[in-house]
């Protein structure tokens, strides 16, 4: 039998939007707690350690209203299990941070505070989920992997970074919720010529780069039904795209179910969230041949690979699985088979674990 911890998460911000590496937490979080651990996830309103608040009015009036309107909870976009415990800090400072047997950075910016905490604030893990270059330059972010705390990555090929850096990790894959997702429409009913993509404004998820293959695309199927959803407003796409924003989570869930194939361009992912979803869901996966995507992708059998940044490649996989619809009945099978491995009670078990090791 497990002993019960104390954890605190810390996140680098308010959970309003819906975020990737937050939904993870946050899933770990619900997990945990059900399994009767005491849970607590700290999102700062001000992640610099060396800039006072005198110097950043606006900060300290967001954080105030946020304190008492709540809008740093993910309420909108996922239900969190009310006993786990929320807390909103004006900054990471050390007597803003509760008491417990564990505290688990989950972006660089925290790594840095966590590294400094006293041992009262429980044994010092740092559960990495990418190279978070949107936020700060790659020297920072690798600097931030050799602090010392216990590194635990998502996927291998970020297990891979961490080792040429000389520290070590242990790897522990997403799991994934499958009463969230999953098969309602069959393989084989969707509209054949009909792609989803998540739409997005960092460079490094490729949305220029699917946009241009969809282009393609359609001067082979001008039938072809492109539907893009994602959290930014959509206001600059072609006028042949139907956006969803901020879909809940029933409206996506439909949407997964009613393409026949998912496209992935992204240049860079620590784990392709959407796109597994996508697979649970049964679409055929059309993808980049990146790290992110390679631990659940593989070509010709869950998925169909192109490199990275290289439309005209992606555009010819894609339009592989639109001309061949046996082959994409195929690859939308074995792609629905092979993401049933990634569940959250084995990502729970071995989280578990790993945080007990050093405890004994």
């Amino acid at each position: 039998m497990i002993d019960n911890m104390n954890i605190t998460f810390i996140l680098p911000g308010p959970g309003k939007h819906p975020v990737g590496g937050f939904k993870v937490v946050y899933e770990y979080a619900n997990h945990l707690a059900d399994r009767g651990h005491i849970v607590t996830i700290v999102h700062p309103a001000m992640l610099e350690i060396d800039t006072p608040w005198r110097d950043r009015p606006k900060k300290w009036a967001r954080y105030v209203q946020r304190r008492f309107d709540k809008s740093y909870f993910p309420s909108e976009w996922f239900h969190l299990d009310s006993r786990v415990q929320m807390r909103w800090v004006p900054s990471l400072l050390e007597q803003n941070i509760p008491d417990a047997d564990v505290v688990i950075a989950t972006a660089w910016q925290t790594a840095d505070w966590i590294a400094r905490y006293s041992k009262k604030k429980g044994r010092k893990y740092y559960l990495i989920q990418d190279i978070e270059d949107w936020s700060g330059s790659k020297e920072h972010i690798l600097a931030s992997w050799q602090l010392p705390l216990h590194k635990i990555v998502i996927s291998k090929w970020l297990g891979d970074i961490v080792d040429q850096l000389g520290e070590m990790s242990t790897y522990i894959p997403n799991g994934l919720d499958f009463s969230a997702f999953g098969v309602d429409n069959a393989f084989d009913k969707r509209t054949p010529h009909s792609v989803l993509m998540l739409y997005h404004h960092l460079e490094r998820k490729g949305i220029g780069d699917g946009l241009v293959a969809l282009e393609i695309a359609r001067q082979h199927y001008p039938d072809l039904e492109v539907v893009l959803f994602g959290v930014p407003a959509g206001k600059r796409l072609p006028k042949w795209v139907t956006y969803y924003r901020t879909p809940s989570q029933k409206c996506l869930r439909g949407l997964y179910n009613n393409t026949a194939i998912f496209l992935a361009p992204s240049r860079a992912e620590g784990w392709g969230l959407t796109a597994s979803e996508a697979m649970m869901c049964g679409a055929a996966v059309v993808g980049t041949n990146i790290g992110g995507h390679c631990e659940f992708m593989v070509d010709g059998v869950t998925a169909l690979l192109a490199p990275a940044s290289d439309p005209n490649k992606l555009a010819e996989r894609l339009l592989v699985l639109l001309s061949d619809f046996d082959m994409r009945i195929n690859i939308a099978r074995n792609g629905h088979r092979f993401i049933q491995r990634f569940t959250w009670d084995k990502a729970v078990d071995a989280l578990e674990a790993t945080l007990l090791e050093e405890s004994e």
